[in-house]
């Protein structure tokens, strides 16, 4: 019995996944950090930066769902693998891992090259911000292969019951964004002043010396052993960590469709003639604010995602319910402190960005409204995570569709012709709906996968 099956299947669930989750967690916060940063500087800058980061930030979720799903099959079919004593397979999974995250970064590059300086302009008539949009797009889009990389080696790391790992990989690349932000955007010392372009160059060369690190990690890893000599695409298991993956990504990417129809639909006329910019600045600003709230229960979701992969391999059914339970209890702990936050201080919260004055009576309603129901959405999110580990991944992707397309987009449209004021109640809406749909497909889930398994 080696060191990952002694943690994975004896180590006490609770236990375990919060030794899985804390890095990710800790990583993802400094992530969320370093964005919110980013933004930070920008407005700083030029407010007309912080709305062109605004509506350029569907392509950016859109590039990390695309990287999420693939790492979701890579971490569902390692930890099986392992989970099955198969260390030849487990390794054959790993390899192929990086291949197809090496193609993902080849299509974000091509996507830089063809849509980089075009896709702010589909949203906003402002030259100047559709300028900006495209100077940051551009960059980030051609040099995602560092952020692809890293996620590759992130994965296989947190598969192999190396959870310190992907936190160390997105922890070095988060502070060297840190430090390059204000000396590129504002240019301190010999460094020129390059504004938006600078923020976006800081975050490439980020990812960039997190791939590095990542690349060194794996390499030393003593579970998975990934040899590239002789190295062939094996069509079978790149085919299992899509079918795996593929839900997972469309769930994640229906976040960037759910961000482009409210831009949309909050840049109206109807909208507009009545409030301005301030609806997609405030839009902008919530999702950056979020992230500091939701980005710890993602980290939650991604260390109970390997734990429940191996125990499901293992057959091991008290410990997969146990491990749920408590991973629901943790994420609802999260969410009502984000709850507090958001309901206490939000004129505090917009002042971040250096929100226009006019503009935040709309924000303070805005955050209060949303952050009503994220203890909904904290269940929903580690439920999500559930299905992906059991192997139910479509059932992930329906909730995914009803929480962010079905609901929230048509509400907000009816709203927007309505009031525009009372766009925001949208989101509540669509939580508390997916929320009671998350809870009954979980019974459907432990009635046919998990209480079948031996004890």
């Amino acid at each position: 019995m080696d060191e990952r099956e002694n943690r994975f299947g004896t180590m006490p669930i609770r236990s375990l996944i919060l030794t899985m989750s804390w890095p990710m967690m800790l990583s993802m916060l400094i992530q969320a950090l370093y964005n919110m940063v980013d933004s930070y500087y920008v407005s700083l800058c030029d407010p007309k930066g912080f709305l062109a980061l605004s509506l350029a930030f569907p392509v950016q979720t859109l590039m990390i769902s695309v990287c999420v799903g693939t790492g979701v099959g890579v971490n569902a079919m390692l930890s099986r693998r392992l989970g099955e004593g198969k260390k030849d397979a487990a390794a054959a999974v790993a390899a192929n891992g990086f291949f197809v995250y090496f193609l993902t970064g080849l299509v974000f590059l091509a996507a830089g090259v063809l849509l980089g300086p075009r896709f702010v302009g589909f949203f906003s008539s402002d030259a100047q911000v559709v300028a900006y949009g495209g100077q940051y797009l551009t960059v980030v889009l051609c040099g995602s292969m560092g952020m692809c990389m890293q996620f590759a080696g992130e994965r296989v790391l947190q598969a192999s019951g190396r959870p310190v790992g992907p936190m160390v990989i997105q922890g070095i690349g988060a502070v060297i964004n840190l430090i390059l932000d204000p000396i590129l955007i504002f240019g301190l010392g010999p460094a020129p002043a390059l504004g938006v372009t600078g923020a976006a160059i800081a975050t490439v060369f980020g990812q960039l010396v997190g791939m590095c690190v990542g690349f060194l990690l794996v390499h030393r890893c003593p579970v998975v052993q990934i040899s590239f000599r002789s190295f062939r695409p094996d069509t079978g298991a790149i085919r299992d960590i899509y079918r795996i993956g593929f839900p997972a990504m469309a769930m994640q990417s229906l976040g960037t469709f759910m961000t482009l129809g409210l831009n949309k639909i909050l840049s109206l006329p109807r909208v507009t003639a009545v409030a301005g910019d301030a609806p997609v600045f405030v839009l902008g600003a919530y999702f950056k604010l979020q992230s500091f709230v939701f980005m710890p229960v993602a980290g939650l979701n991604n260390g109970m995602t390997p734990v429940l992969g191996y125990n499901y391999g293992a057959r091991h059914r008290t410990r997969i319910v146990d491990g749920v339970h408590f991973a629901l209890k943790v994420s609802l702990g999260i969410m009502a402190a984000g709850t507090l936050l958001f309901q206490l201080f939000p004129s505090q919260l917009l002042a971040i960005f250096s929100t226009p004055a006019e503009m935040i009576p709309t924000g303070i309603f805005a955050l209060r409204v949303i952050s009503a129901t994220f203890l909904c959405a904290g269940a929903s999110f580690i439920l999500s995570g559930a299905f992906q580990s059991l192997g139910a991944p479509n059932l992930a992707l329906l909730l995914g569709l009803t929480r962010q397309i079905v609901i929230v987009l048509p509400v907000c449209l009816i709203l927007a012709l309505v009031d525009p004021s009372l766009v925001w109640l949208s989101f509540p809406a669509a939580e508390i709906f997916s929320c009671a749909l998350a809870a009954l497909l979980y019974r459907k889930v432990r009635r046919e996968r998990v209480d079948p398994l031996e004890p």
